[in-house]
């Protein structure tokens, strides 16, 4: 990952040279400073309540250019990564950008929604996985995460456009929706959101909660491959809500048996549930009174991985 000095040095290089390509399909926003001299802002405080906060709260950090990111980006993507995310089911232009790289931009950007909406048209996969970490969930619109859902660009980061759901205003309204979609990515993000919102949203009813472990035990062996995956993600994470759905949980995972999906050419594995979930309790149930809690302790998991 890029060093402060280094990053410093990359903003120069990209203010020397071109703008990518892949950066042509939107018009770059104006700098308001010169991002050369701009100090990298801390990086953001861990949130303490089930729902991230507006960066209004705060002094903004200096507003980056869709042009300078997108010539870091280019500068720090390689070969062997675009093989990478092409195996992992990424299509369409890229650079082949490491998560770790990403963490290091969105410390240095922190959050910008009008950079979140720039990124995302041009179509490229590593600014779209870049533009999840760095979007406002308080400003995404109820058709930006339809089709945020509909067009991310990697299956293995559903879960950050499910976030940015959960984290939003209209969480309740997309899981409802999302759920009965005849579109299948959005009912795979559907019970991947109804497991964030286990999570984060402690006023969620958990009866709602039981009849997603229901809908799950009934179908999920006859559901396509990826809502499969999404379910049985929701399922573990559900289990980590409170004793009575860890129980719930449990109880279902041994009426379903082993779950099958096909990850393509990847070294991903299905976890099972059950060792999952036991494994989610011991580790922070009794410190913080379950996982759900212990995961509300922390800041928001687009943020941080």
């Amino acid at each position: 990952m890029p060093t402060k000095k280094t990053m410093k040095k990359l903003v120069k290089q990209a203010a020397a040279r071109p703008v990518a390509k892949s950066a042509k399909a939107t018009k770059p926003a104006a700098a308001k400073t010169s991002a050369s001299k701009a100090a990298a802002p801390k990086p953001a405080p861990a949130a303490k309540t089930s729902v991230a906060k507006s960066s209004a709260a705060k002094a903004p950090a200096a507003h980056r250019s869709l042009s300078e990111v997108m010539a870091i980006l280019e500068k720090l993507g390689t070969e062997q990564t675009r093989k990478t995310w092409a195996r992992h089911g990424a299509k369409g232009p890229m650079f082949g950008v490491l998560f770790g790289e990403l963490f290091k931009l969105m410390k240095w950007i922190d959050v910008d929604h009008e950079l979140a909406r720039e990124l995302w048209a041009t179509g490229n996969v590593d600014a779209r996985n870049l533009a999840m970490k760095i979007a406002d969930p308080l400003a995404m619109t109820p058709d930006e995460l339809d089709r945020w859902a509909i067009e991310n660009p990697m299956r293995m980061c559903s879960l950050y456009v499910a976030t940015l759901a959960a984290e939003g205003p209209h969480a309740r309204n997309k899981v409802r929706e999302w759920l009965s979609s005849s579109n299948e990515r959005l009912r795979a993000s559907g019970w991947t959101l109804l497991g964030r919102l286990s999570d984060l949203d402690e006023s969620f009813p958990e009866d709602q909660l039981l009849r997603g472990v229901e809908v799950i035990e009934k179908s999920i062996h006859s559901v396509p491959n990826e809502v499969k995956n999404d379910m049985n993600r929701a399922l573990i994470t559900i289990g980590g809500r409170s004793f009575a759905m860890r129980k719930a949980v449990l109880a279902a995972a041994k009426s379903i048996g082993e779950v099958t999906v096909d990850h393509g050419d990847t070294a991903c594995k299905t976890p099972d549930v059950s060792e999952a979930v036991e494994k989610m309790w011991a580790r922070s149930g009794s410190k913080f009174g379950s996982p759900a809690a212990h995961e509300r302790s922390m800041k928001s998991l687009r943020r941080r991985c």
